[in-house]
Formats: C-alpha cells, sequence, structure tokens
C-alpha cells in the first residue's frame, strides 16, 4: 500500500438503533498517515458513526474496505486485528489490573511487524504512569485514566487510532498534555480520527475533516477549508 492510498474507505454507510435510523449514507476516507477530524454537535452520529465503522453497531448497511479488505459485516476483534486502535470516551481501563497490566496485556507488533511503540516509548511519553505502574486501574485520576487509554493503544502498534472525545472532562494542563500526544502520534505517521468539543483543537490538528448533522455529512474536505466555511458555526450550533 503505498502513501497515497486508503487505510479506510467508508461509503453510503447507514446505521440503526432498533427502529432509529442514525446515518444517512455517511462517506469517509482516511489516506496513511492521514488525520481527520470528525465534528458535529451532540447527537448527531459522530459516536454512531465510530462504532459502526468499528463493526460495534450490528444494524448498518453501506460498504466499509480496510486495507483493501471488505470488513463491512466485520466483528470487533476483526477490525481490531487489522491495526485498528480504539480509544472510547470513557477510557474503558481494565479497573482491577495495574497499570503496567494494562498497557502490557494490550502489547503485540504491528502489520508489518513494526515495535516503534514499546512499553519504554509509551512511559516516556506518558511520564505520569510511569510513576503509577502499580496502581490499578481504578486507582488512577480520570487524566491517568485517559493516558493509559491511549498509551495501551499505541502499543498495539496501530496504523489507525480512533479518538472518541479524548480531552472529555479533564482539567486543563491534562488536557493540553492530551493534546501534544496527539500531535506527537501524527508525527509518527499513525492515521487517526479524531472526536472532541474543542472544534478548534480539531481542525487544527487535523489534515481532512467532516462535519455530521442529523446523521449526513454537510460540511468535508481540508481542514483549513471547513474551519474557514462560514455554515460552521451554524452546524456546530455556536
Amino acid at each position: 500500500m503505498s502513501a497515497s492510498e486508503s487505510i479506510l474507505d467508508a461509503q453510503g454507510i447507514h446505521a440503526w438503533y432498533g427502529s432509529s435510523h442514525v446515518l444517512h449514507g455517511v462517506d469517509i476516507k482516511i489516506h496513511r498517515g492521514e488525520t481527520m477530524g470528525l465534528l458535529g454537535r451532540n447527537g448527531m452520529g459522530k459516536s454512531t458513526l465510530i462504532r459502526t465503522l468499528l463493526g460495534h453497531v450490528p444494524q448498518r448497511d453501506g460498504h466499509i474496505s480496510l486495507f483493501g479488505q471488505d470488513m463491512s459485516r466485520a466483528k470487533p476483534f476483526e477490525v481490531a486485528r487489522l491495526g485498528v486502535a480504539y480509544v472510547p470516551e470513557g477510557r474503558g481501563v481494565f479497573p482491577n489490573l495495574t497499570v503496567r497490566e494494562n498497557l502490557v496485556m494490550a502489547a503485540r507488533p504491528g502489520r508489518d511487524g513494526r515495535k516503534d511503540w514499546s512499553y519504554e516509548r509509551v512511559l516516556e511519553t506518558f511520564p505520569r504512569l510511569s510513576e503509577r505502574l502499580s496502581n490499578l486501574g481504578a486507582q488512577l485520576s480520570g487524566g491517568e485514566q485517559q493516558m493509559l487509554s491511549i498509551g495501551r493503544a499505541l502499543m498495539t502498534h496501530p496504523e489507525l487510532i480512533i479518538l472518541d472525545e479524548a480531552t472529555e472532562g479533564l482539567a486543563p494542563l491534562i488536557v493540553l498534555e492530551i493534546w501534544r500526544v496527539i500531535g506527537e502520534i501524527r508525527k509518527s505517521g499513525i492515521a487517526t480520527l479524531i472526536v472532541d468539543r474543542d472544534y478548534r483543537k480539531v481542525l487544527a490538528h487535523a489534515d481532512q475533516a467532516i462535519v455530521l448533522q442529523k446523521g449526513q455529512v454537510v460540511l468535508d474536505g481540508d481542514a483549513e477549508a471547513v474551519a474557514a466555511d462560514p455554515a460552521l458555526s451554524g452546524f456546530l450550533g455556536l
């Protein structure tokens, strides 16, 4: 796969929860090393789109391709095996495992055998975690749990990392730290899909962006162009 080829190519994505039709023909494409911002007001389908791409929403339609493979009906573990890491809203750390155990249990080589994000590199990136190695996940602050969740995702050496509300509810200094790490991830060549309420930060870190309204794409393209579009503030309810 060349650098210009897509990691993720999803076309005409529809999704339902029971009789509720949430996504209406969404298209999204992410290329190798590219950062994509996903914007929209609450309830517009952002998390549903992420969950659909990951295989968590069984009632779905459309075509999803990962690394050129048809993954339209794939299960979440099959998506993860292909090199997609997920940092969920709510963090999802294992509360009864230590920081070290949370990290080590996720470790595996990347698709091409890469091991760029070693245990040592993750601890260098998040020095606070190195001071908490024997603490249980449940004993960490919200910011520390978020660092652990991102560090654990990096230990899988992903080609694509999906961050859903990575700075939600965190103290301002921790938020700055998380955005610093997101910048590092971007520089390291991992493709990223970011959802966050701070749309300015998202657009500043993204190459491309899409905006959802009522489960449909209403704006998409180069992040700078999306940021400059006068319609953006209306779609975000600003």
